[in-house]
């Protein structure tokens, strides 16, 4: 499916800090839901982007190696908290951190993934776009893998890893932390009760 993609203006988009963007895609990263601040904030709404590849909101200033490293990290069952540059469909840019988790079958296998994105700090953007445009510059001179080796010695030298480096600068927790697990927790729990009704409705309809 071909993905349209605007041409990105020098806007930045505020967020509210108080809301939480979601969305759920599938194994192939092909979106199967978005919430309502998720349509706020991008400008699209579900019928634009239900079944079309999740990348239609990826920023060009972002390198594809954070991309890489996020999809094999949750594609293995493993988390990961990213700082990532998103791309509204206005041509504006918004700035968010990042988490996930993964959803399972009956069987125990994952199917789809859920992402809940809140306003990345002023600290940690300045931060992020200082390497991800070193990364950037590499990718287009020597590709991926070159971004990535960069990447993995720029960690290195921190003795950290991407997750934990990450992690630790958006520390402190802060209240608004806090209330994001909150939220976060709440619409997990809502979305396991919807999908066992669903799965109780349907196997009574068949």
């Amino acid at each position: 499916m071909k993905v349209y993609r605007p041409l990105p203006i020098d806007e930045e988009i505020k967020l509210n800090p108080k809301k939480i963007i979601v969305s759920k895609t599938d194994r192939k990263g092909n979106i199967l839901y978005v919430n309502d601040y998720f349509c706020e904030v991008t400008g699209y709404e579900p019928n634009e982007v239900i079944g079309v590849p999740h990348n239609i909101i990826r920023h060009p200033d972002m390198p594809r190696a954070v991309f890489y490293l996020m999809w094999k990290t949750i594609q293995s069952g493993g988390n990961i908290t990213a700082v990532v540059k998103n791309l509204a469909k206005s041509g504006k840019y918004y700035w968010v951190t990042t988490d996930f988790e993964n959803h399972r079958d009956l069987n125990g296998n994952i199917d789809s993934y859920i992402a809940f994105r809140r306003p990345a700090p002023r600290r940690v953007v300045e931060e992020m776009e200082e390497l991800y445009a070193v990364m950037l510059d590499i990718e287009k001179e020597h590709g991926m893998k070159a971004s990535l080796i960069y990447l993995q010695g720029f960690l290195d030298e921190r003795h950290t890893n991407y997750n934990d480096y990450i992690s630790n600068l958006i520390k402190p927790k802060s209240l608004m932390e806090k209330f994001f697990g909150l939220m976060k927790g709440s619409f997990l729990n809502s979305h396991v009760k919807e999908s066992a009704n669903y799965s109780g409705d349907y196997k009574k309809a068949v």
